[in-house]
């Protein structure tokens, strides 16, 4: 082996060393939140730099088993640092969401419920952050080596996003399906009690009147 096939084999392993580091980071930092929203409820995340793009997605768990036609769902609201709206979605059941920071600072993910229950909801955030061809020029220590990192675990990081957006998903069709069944089961065991009482009252009844034929027929 010569040198430059050393040297490509250290990369490759460098780069799979990598690529590890950065899936077990991004499994370690990728957990949902669950909260339960009563009437406003607000979770806030810092934006580092301008222009950084942020994505997430919600989901209630439970609205199919308990919310009727009509029922107003949840609006969602994000604010910037400013005050302003930069995104909104109203009467909503979950949704996923992504826009760019203009600024960065804190930002405000305000859920609303306009229904009389509260509910659960279970939230998922990220701020992504690429360097730009200005950050390199800015900072010397940056080269694009490291900008090719971020891309990929952005890249990893969208992967992790769409997964929790359909675990989520997938957990609030399980609870219906389970409410469901639980329903249904309670649903058939009045069935049966309701003919046993019903059976029941007929048999009183038919021994009532025919003890009461026999006893005019002894007058």
């Amino acid at each position: 082996m010569n040198v430059e096939e050393g040297k490509q084999s250290a990369m490759r392993a460098w780069e799979m060393s990598l690529l590890a580091a950065l899936l077990v980071l991004l499994l370690r930092s990728s957990a949902a939140l669950q909260i339960t929203v009563h009437k406003v409820d607000c979770v806030y995340e810092n934006v580092d730099y301008d222009g950084d793009r942020v994505s997430g997605s919600f989901v209630v768990v439970d609205h199919e088993v308990f919310w009727s036609s009509d029922h107003p769902g949840i609006d969602f609201t994000v604010t910037a640092p400013a005050g302003s709206v930069v995104h909104s979605l109203k009467g909503t059941a979950g949704d996923k969401f992504e826009f760019i920071a203009p600024r960065r600072g804190q930002y405000k993910f305000c859920f609303h419920n306009r229904g009389s229950a509260p509910e659960t909801i279970t939230f998922y955030i990220h701020v992504g952050h690429i360097p730009s061809e200005h950050d390199l020029a800015k900072d010397e220590h940056l080269d694009p080596v490291h900008v090719k990192i971020a891309e990929l675990r952005e890249a990893l990081e969208s992967i992790s996003a769409e997964q929790h957006y359909l675990k989520a998903r997938d957990a609030r069709h399980r609870h219906t399906v389970e409410s469901t069944h639980r329903r249904l089961i309670g649903y058939t065991l009045l069935e049966y009690l309701a003919l046993i009482l019903a059976s029941a009252s007929q048999v009183f009844l038919i021994r009532w009147m025919f003890n009461k034929r026999i006893g005019y027929n002894k007058l």
